[in-house]
């Protein structure tokens, strides 16, 4: 009788401990619908001895990557500091919670090194195989488990292979995390032989050309790293650029509505691993060049320099203060294509009090006719008050070419003149005035580009935009040019 009785204690306790099984699993499947909920619930298999740390950014990154699940986006580009979960999430947790939900998308994986990309296989490899996963998603199983690829019953497979070798396989997902080194990106052969397989190669290597997507993760290194091939030639990823520390004007939007939610200068990303003190610690020993490109993602060229970023802090306004004398300065392109300079408008104003006021910038890549209208255009934008200057190249085709468009400009002060001197030579009065703390900035969407291009001059690609300021202020400073009752002599 007493044997009976506790049988049947021992029978309701493993009820009750599998009923409470059971319903933690329907409260952890749940949770893991999002990919959020997943990071956190699958951190302990992964890391078993280290807490979880959770920052507002790690939630971007599983919005935009959820993005990519829901067909939403098909390329993504992401430019995040080292240290902030890139790989782990990117290369490990993302693909394992896609096949909670699709357990036969295959994946092509690849990072600069092999032993990175078999790293991270095996940590997915892991996490898949683990008691916690197979119990709660049972229908995925491995069939094939190797250190650089497995598969699973499902027809899914995870393959990797470093990104030089990156010439077969194909994937409904290719994840490339961190395709340059640290070493070799400053060597011209190796980052052109790099960013040659990333044109090349990789959108071959998509199961669905339509519909299969493309996720690149990495921290910047060069200004012509893949990251900045995707954004000179116009490869339409949407860009989830997150520095270490917030610059107002280069403040973040993307499609799926994601901005940037910081709002001071200078503050931090992730202070719940990085505060202050050790961000200011890591910035001694790494160097400007490698905090401008790890961290902030700007990587500015070691033979930059003639304007300096810290010039500009705290001198954007929202708008000009009244009694500018504005001039709008024309840089014109010789050829049309993405990889071309730009025509370049740039709108520099001089107010009463001396200081400088850069109001606006135009760019295209445009010629002809279309360069011609949107300089038109932009003149009745501004209005009549606004000078217009423009080049005059040398030899009788530049003269013919400056008359038709002072002709076209009837009705507007109009300048055209021949540049004398190299353009940093040009560029330099202008660059003591920003020194000196003499130039404002209007808000606009043109911010970023504008500054990032003053910053890398003279090595960055390009120079029209500076080029476009100096004549901007050659004119103004000219003998002749007046501000109001006073005349320049």
């Amino acid at each position: 009788m007493l044997r009976a009785i506790r049988a049947e204690k021992e029978r309701r306790r493993q009820q009750t401990e599998r009923d409470r099984v059971a319903r933690d699993a329907e409260r952890i499947r749940t949770r893991c619908e999002r990919l959020v909920g997943f990071v956190r619930e699958a951190w302990h298999v992964l890391e078993p001895s280290q807490p979880y740390v959770h920052g507002w950014h790690v939630d971007a990154l599983c919005d935009h990557l959820e993005a990519v699940s829901a067909g939403d986006i098909n390329r993504l580009l992401i430019n995040v500091p080292p240290g902030t979960m890139k790989s782990l999430l990117t290369s490990v947790l993302w693909p394992a919670w896609e096949w909670t939900r699709n357990p036969a998308l295959r994946y092509l994986t690849t990072s600069y090194a092999e032993k990175y990309v078999k790293r991270d296989s095996r940590r997915m490899r892991d996490l898949v195989t683990s008691e916690w996963y197979t119990s709660l998603w049972p229908e995925v199983k491995l069939i094939r488990a190797g250190e650089a690829s497995f598969a699973n019953s499902k027809t899914g497979f995870r393959e990797g292979m470093a990104f030089g070798s990156l010439t077969g396989g194909r994937g409904d997902r290719v994840i490339i995390d961190d395709p340059h080194s640290t070493e070799t990106a400053e060597s011209d052969a190796e980052r052109e032989n790099t960013t040659r397989i990333f044109r090349e190669a990789v959108p071959t290597r998509l199961n669905n050309p339509a519909t299969s997507a493309i996720v690149v993760i990495m921290q910047r290194l060069h200004e012509k790293d893949v990251s900045g091939q995707i954004m000179s030639l116009g490869l339409g990823y949407q860009h989830l650029m997150l520095p270490m520390e917030f610059e107002p004007e280069r403040r973040c939007h993307t499609s799926i509505g994601f901005d940037d939610p910081r709002t001071y200068e200078g503050e931090l990303l992730f202070p719940e691993r990085f505060p202050k003190e050790v961000v200011e610690r890591d910035k001694v020993p790494m160097g400007a060049y490698a905090v401008a490109g790890q961290f902030q993602q700007r990587p500015t060229p070691r033979e930059g320099g003639l304007f300096k970023r810290h010039w500009f802090e705290g001198k954007f306004i929202r708008q000009a203060p009244p009694g500018v004398r504005w001039v709008r300065h024309w840089d014109l392109a010789a050829t049309k294509s993405k990889t071309a300079a730009w025509t370049a408008g740039v709108k520099l104003g001089r107010a009463p009090d001396g200081s400088y006021v850069v109001g606006g910038v135009v760019r295209t890549r445009d010629e002809g006719h279309r360069v011609r209208a949107l300089i038109k255009a932009t003149a009745e934008m501004d209005g009549r008050d606004v000078e217009i200057s423009l080049p005059q190249d040398p030899g009788q085709a530049g003269k013919v070419q400056a008359r038709d468009f002072v002709s076209m400009l009837a009705g507007w002060r109009v300048k055209a003149e021949p540049e004398t001197g190299d353009k940093v030579t040009r560029a330099e009065p202008f660059s003591s005035q920003c020194e000196a703390g003499n130039v404002f900035i209007v808000e606009g969407t043109w911010n970023a580009d504008y500054l990032d291009e003053l910053c890398l001059f003279p090595g960055g690609s390009f120079k029209d935009q500076v080029d476009a300021t100096s004549g901007a202020f050659g004119r103004l400073s000219a003998p002749g040019f007046r501000y109001g009752m006073l005349e320049v002599v």
